[in-house]
């Protein structure tokens, strides 16, 4: 029964082993005898001389994007799609490069190591396969038992390649992370910097706002110092000038009413008799609790976002609750279990907010609309035959931003790379909106005129002259205070407030004070009572003086150091690791021609280089 039940799963078993097999399939299955790829559009790039073949990169494409719509509801976006299409890429370039290293390193895996892992390291995703599990825990003699019977000779075989390919990577992870050594005393001061607390007081001196610009002189000849001494602080990217227009996915209130109302239905039939747990697997469209009777498990106070949280801590106890909106859509709450304002236990329904069909495509209707109104108008004057509004903004190769829109990478880069002065382009697609731009006018690269960086220029100085005063005159109330005069007394002289904060660790951000700046430091290099020198944050100054301090709990720290230790190190490692494989590529001679050879059939559709039209 139990291998029949193993044997019948073999399907999903494989399913999900399939990203680990993504390369493995890539670089060796997808390859014929000569080492072409058949058939197809042939390289699109080369990695140190090796070819980056288009199937190759076609199957890495395919598994990223299936993953990324399995993450949303929502269909991949234009953006998204480029995001993709570079993420692929990339993957590709560092699978060859890891593959070239193995080589160089001469780093291969022998018949008992691939014994040896088949038999005690099942791949990921196996250890949840409902057929090797017993009252819920991965059962290794089930595992063993069904390789030793297994007659399915394709399956062995992908078994044995998976390992093959997985095994020697281990060796370079091992060979590249080697050599980590976290003595005690880092270990203890990470666990200090987290737990260590202060409380102090303090008085901002604030010289932005208590010291007015006039009293500030600034000369011609500072300016232009300034600027001279600091010419690569003003260096600019590419730069366009854009009107855009934007066409918003958001939620007509016709939508959220709509979703207002089933929720109050589905809480009616509740309070009428229907079972709640039976109505969240009909009706929730949170997937993870749907399944389980709407069952959230049990969570902290400040767990949840500040609308659901407040319910749950609020809501009677056994109850069904009143329906609480959030970001997600519309909640129905029942609270199972509270301790008081510590923790609860809560299960809920979720109704999201979600377009009518009709409203879907009326939507898609508008963004084809504005298209083909952009493709003989400008864009102003395509926006105004929908009555929508326009914006100019600038977009440069480091940051692309449009209200609206958000992040809108693949517009700037049509506007950098394919558009003139006066073009209008195609409708983009972020997951906030749909939107289009015209190139109004391009900048090149290069270092802002001096006139235009003027006003920055005079900004810093001022800050910096403003700052100078205060440290100036906070020396002073710094000597009465260490003189004995109380610090709230020639706070209030001086006609400055007093501000409490605290208890804080090192690593906490801190209201007022900020995070991981000298202000944090000067507090914890203070004994109590003792007041600091002026202390100086990007745009504050400050007194700073100890009222307490709470020692981290050193038998607390040895309770959990190894535990700690595993945790570091692996960090450490997988920083070590992806520094290393960025100076691999550094130092690699990477060619992409997927400009070149993957051109669109149909140049005026807007598609990806697979054919997937948009």
């Amino acid at each position: 029964m139990v291998m029949r039940q193993m044997r019948e799963n073999t399907k999903w078993i494989m399913l999900v082993t399939a990203l680990a097999f993504v390369a493995l399939m890539v670089f060796e299955w997808g390859m014929d005898a000569s080492g072409q790829s058949a058939g197809g559009v042939g390289e699109i790039g080369r990695v140190n001389g090796t070819p980056v073949y288009y199937e190759e990169y076609l199957a890495v494409y395919r598994n990223l994007y299936d993953q990324i719509q399995s993450q949303q509801e929502e269909p991949i976006t234009s953006q998204q799609v480029s995001d993709i299409e570079d993420a692929a890429f990339d993957e590709m370039v560092n699978a060859i490069l890891v593959r070239q290293e193995l080589e160089r390193r001469g780093i291969r895996v022998t018949d008992d190591e691939v014994r040896q892992a088949a038999q005690f390291n099942p791949p990921p995703g196996f250890a949840q396969n409902p057929g090797f599990l017993t009252d819920g825990q991965f059962d290794f003699q089930k595992y063993q038992d069904f390789l030793a019977t297994q007659a399915d000779e394709a399956l062995l075989l992908q078994l044995e390649a998976y390992y093959r390919d997985v095994i020697p990577r281990g060796k370079l992870v091992r060979q590249v992370s080697t050599g980590i050594y976290l003595p005690d005393n880092l270990l203890w001061q990470r666990w200090r910097d987290q737990n260590e607390t202060v409380e102090i007081r303090y008085i901002p001196l604030d010289p932005g706002q208590r010291i007015p610009d006039s009293e500030i002189e600034i000369s011609e000849a500072d300016l232009r110092s300034y600027y001279d001494d600091h010419e690569e602080d003003f260096e600019q990217p590419l730069r366009a000038e854009v009107r855009g227009v934007v066409l918003s996915k958001t939620m007509s209130a016709a939508d959220s009413a709509e979703a207002r109302a089933r929720a109050a239905e589905i809480r009616q039939s509740i309070l009428e008799g229907e079972d709640f747990g039976e109505m969240a697997l009909i009706e929730s469209s949170d997937e993870v609790t749907a399944t389980e009777n709407g069952d959230l498990g049990v969570f902290p106070k400040g767990r949840m976002v500040a609308a659901f949280d407040s319910a749950v801590f609020a809501a009677p106890v056994g109850e069904i609750a009143e329906i609480v909106e959030t970001s997600f859509g519309m909640h129905i709450l029942r609270v199972d279990e509270r301790w008081a304002q510590d923790s609860a236990r809560a299960a809920h329904i979720l109704i999201p907010f979600e377009r009518s069909d009709a409203a879907e495509i009326e939507l898609l209707t508008r963004a084809d609309s504005l298209e083909n109104l952009g493709e003989s108008m400008t864009v102003a004057d395509a926006a105004a035959s929908l009555g929508l509004e326009t914006q100019e903004v600038q977009l440069s190769t480091e940051f692309a931003l449009l209200a609206g829109a958000g992040q809108v990478g693949e517009g700037a880069e049509w506007a950098f790379e394919e558009a003139a002065v006066g073009d209008v382009s195609p409708v983009f697609e972020t997951s906030q909106a749909f939107y289009m731009i015209e190139v109004l006018s391009t900048s090149p690269a290069g270092v802002l005129p001096f006139d235009e960086a003027r006003g920055t220029i005079e900004a810093i100085l001022l800050q910096e002259r403003k700052m100078q005063r205060a440290r100036e005159s906070g020396a002073g109330l710094v000597g009465r205070i260490r003189a004995g005069e109380p610090l709230p007394n020639v706070a209030a002289d001086a006609g400055l407030e007093v501000r409490p904060a605290g208890p804080f660790a090192r690593n906490d951000f801190v209201p007022g004070l900020g995070r991981f700046n000298a202000a944090i430091g000067a507090a914890f290099g203070l004994d109590v009572g003792e007041v600091s020198d002026v202390v100086e944050s990007p745009s504050n100054a400050f007194i700073i003086e100890l009222l307490s301090r709470t020692p981290a709990d050193s038998t607390e720290w040895l309770g959990q150091r190894e535990s700690q230790r595993q945790q570091v190190r692996s960090q450490i490692e997988q920083r070590r690791i992806q520094d290393w494989l960025e100076s691999l590529r550094t130092a690699a001679r990477i060619i992409d021609r997927r400009d070149e050879v993957l051109q669109p059939v149909d140049e005026t559709a807007q598609q990806s280089p697979f054919g997937f039209g948009f």
